[in-house]
């Protein structure tokens, strides 16, 4: 660890390693406070790829029998899972991913029981770095994923599966109000400035201002040169070889643990396994907007010179400490992208040898803030209701799912009082969604706590719960309640009621509309009161326009939901059911299917049979050229790389092969430059059309001469 550095006043330990794990991807804490880690063993096995589909994943618990802060005993809970990438401890059992499905698996003594297949297609389609992943519990009672648009809970003995919208890419996180983080390779942090799932009820219109925001720059700052995949183009590193923009950021943690330092709460984490280092913003949080920025600058939280340090991902403890998952390895980048300059430096250094590690990782501050540990397997009801106002997220999270699995309607007085009771922790909302787990709300009590409450961010989401209840029998006691609460003239407040009018609306356009309207008008330049208010005017724009006379910015908004209705073309979230597979994963696919046979599936050529693809002038050379090759063939003798091959056989032509289109043509070419290729050059559509009248005389194939005599750029 002397090749570490972190903070000031925090220690780092290596809780977790191998033996006992290895290439872990994610975890989550049992009610007993053990690790449950997920080992990713299968991803790039070798610079190759190849063996990527073996059912070798498994899902660890870890545990800590002497006592002393490090584990000393692994056991198996699940193995021979392939490209296994996320589980949740929930509902009393474990949701977990295996393939492309979900299951979700009840636990009996440490072993697993019933199997229960929640969704067969969670993780089917797209590239192992871009398949669903994150499994987070969010404070609505709803699971949401990174890079996929579906969220998920189970309620009344069912499992329920609805659109929500496309987050991140790898790994999700939440603050306490319950608004969504994430991000993406190269965007740094990302998030949402309003809660889930509330400015997507027009099906004819995608937000713009509300959802995907960009939070932060992109800079980082490594201490030492790093090895990324396009280090050798302009500008991606600096003067000393150091990385100066992300380019595989994953993993944002929300801190919500309370044993750091005040001034660390809800502070974003953000894992840069290129890099080797952990960063943290600091988030200013306005009531439309979300800004972060760079806690110390130009330095990180943690950095590290050991380039096998993957870290991965972040999650908050039963403990307030932060954990990281250290994927530990030397390759993290996916075949289907992995460029030659990057392939050639990982073997250079030897680190595509650097398999089969991995480390849980432990951040705590020198002056943590000590509290006792619940044991949540002797807990009862009332202790549970108690510990919905810990200082700890982790701990109010798992109060809150346990209350609603055990089903005691005993304890709903109680968690009423607590609705009323105000404090830093978002107690209030934690008993909220209990009673909602528990089916135990109703229009009266909601409107109670409307009028009572002091907390604007209680108010937000009893307004979501409560259009639930959108009745005709209701509608004079509503209006009544936004009477009040617009005379409170609070930002939060009119945000979240622009939102949750549309339920109303569609049962009293004349109660309602005048309302919305009169909220445009106060928000008139504000693009986030725009989204929510083009939100609830769903299938009513045409109404509005004609009768409030919007402003140009909502008018814009409402004209661009009517066309797209008119054009059936709706929000993709909509009718998106799985995610597509990319370009580049595709022709990596196809290039195994048809060229890997000839070639190799390391692109070094096979003796005798075809040539090396790494090295050749024809993969470096015009993209237009190896379209032609690929489309009419090649046969005869030929010289690559500054060697002969006496080759008698011809490669097959792919012209009249009539399930390879075009766009696969492209794809194959996109992979293999970006493959084998030192300078990889795009090759489009309209291209490869033209490639395919460029057929050579005679026997219809290409032989070297032909090749080097035609001018494919005409």
């Amino acid at each position: 660890m002397d090749e570490y550095t972190i903070e000031e006043g925090f220690d780092l330990k290596v809780i977790a390693s191998e033996n006992n794990l290895k290439a872990p991807v994610a975890m989550d804490f049992d009610n007993k406070g053990r690790m449950w880690v997920v080992e990713m063993t299968g991803y790039m096995p070798n610079l190759e790829g190849i063996g990527e589909e073996e059912p070798v994943g498994k899902i660890k618990i870890l545990e800590d029998l002497d006592k002393d802060g490090v584990v000393d005993r692994s056991k198996v809970f699940l193995d021979k899972l392939v490209l296994p990438r996320a589980l949740a401890f929930v509902y009393g059992g474990l949701l977990y991913v295996d393939g492309p499905k979900l299951w979700f698996v009840e636990i009996k003594n440490d072993k697993p029981g019933k199997k229960t297949l929640v969704d067969p297609i969670y993780a089917e389609g797209g590239n192992v770095e871009h398949a669903s992943n994150g499994l987070m519990m969010n404070i609505d009672n709803w699971i949401y994923n990174a890079d996929y648009n579906f969220r998920y809970r189970l309620q009344n003995g069912k499992w329920l599966k609805e659109p929500t919208s496309l987050r991140g890419q790898w790994g999700i996180t939440k603050d306490n109000f319950g608004r969504l983080f994430y991000n993406n390779n190269s965007t740094h942090l990302q998030g949402d400035f309003v809660l889930p799932n509330r400015v997507i009820k027009n099906k004819y219109f995608r937000p713009k201002a509300t959802e995907n925001q960009m939070l932060t720059d992109n800079k980082i700052f490594p201490i030492h040169a790093t090895s990324v995949n396009r280090g050798y183009v302009k500008n991606v590193l600096d003067e000393n070889g150091y990385l100066k923009e992300v380019t595989a950021s994953c993993g944002p943690l929300i801190y919500r643990g309370s044993s750091f330092p005040d001034s660390y709460n809800q502070n974003a984490f953000v894992c840069v396994p290129e890099a080797n280092l952990i960063t943290r913003s600091i988030l200013d949080v306005k009531n439309t907007s979300i800004k972060g920025t760079r806690a110390i600058a130009g330095k990180e939280f943690i950095a590290s010179k050991d380039e096998g340090f993957r870290p991965i991902n972040l999650f908050n403890g039963p403990d307030g400490a932060m954990y990281i998952v250290d994927m530990h390895r030397g390759i993290i980048q996916h075949k289907a992208y992995i460029s030659q300059y990057l392939t050639e430096l990982l073997a250079k250094k030897q680190l595509d040898t650097l398999q089969n590690a991995g480390r849980i990782l432990k951040v705590t501050h020198k002056n943590a803030k000590a509290f006792e540990i619940p044991d949540f397997t002797k807990t009862t009801s009332k202790d549970l209701v108690n510990l919905l106002s810990h200082s700890n997220g982790w701990i109010r999270d798992r109060a809150q799912q346990l209350l609603i699995h055990k089903k005691d309607l005993s304890i709903v007085k109680d968690l009423k009082t607590l609705c009323l009771t105000n404090n830093e922790f978002a107690t209030e909302i934690h008993a909220l969604y209990v009673l909602e787990g528990l089916n135990a709300l109703s229009f009266n009590f909601l409107e109670e706590i409307t009028k009572k409450s002091k907390q604007p961010e209680t108010i937000a989401h009893v307004l979501g719960l409560i259009e639930k209840y959108a009745i005709p029998a209701n509608v004079q006691k509503y209006k009544q309640l936004v009477v009040l609460l617009l005379a409170q003239n609070n930002e939060t407040i009119d945000l979240y009621l622009a939102m949750s009018l549309g339920s109303w609306i569609k049962i009293s356009e004349t109660n309602f509309l005048p309302i919305l309207s009169k909220i445009e008008k106060k928000y008139s330049t504000d693009k986030v009161f725009q989204d929510a208010i083009t939100s609830s005017l769903d299938s009513k724009e045409t109404i509005f326009i004609g009768e409030m006379n919007p402003n140009e910015l909502l008018k814009a908004n409402l004209n661009l939901a009517i066309t797209n209705r008119q054009k059936k073309e709706p929000n993709p979230i909509f009718v998106k059911v799985k995610n597509e597979v990319d370009g580049r994963t595709k022709g990596l696919q196809l290039f195994r299917s048809i060229c890997a046979t000839c070639h190799g599936a390391d692109g070094k050529g096979i003796e005798n049979l075809a040539p090396p693809l790494k090295g050749s002038e024809y993969i470096d050379g015009s993209a237009k050229r190896l379209a032609a090759i690929i489309l009419h063939g090649i046969g005869g003798p030929m010289s690559v790389g500054g060697k002969r091959y006496e080759l008698n056989n011809e490669m097959p032509a792919l012209l009249n092969n009539s399930s390879i289109s075009d766009q696969d043509i492209v794809d194959i070419i996109g992979f293999t430059q970006n493959a084998y290729a030192k300078e990889p050059k795009r090759i489009s559509v309209a291209d490869v059309k033209k490639m395919r009248l460029k057929k050579p005389e005679g026997t219809g194939v290409f032989n070297e001469k032909l090749l080097l005599e035609t001018d494919f750029e005409k």
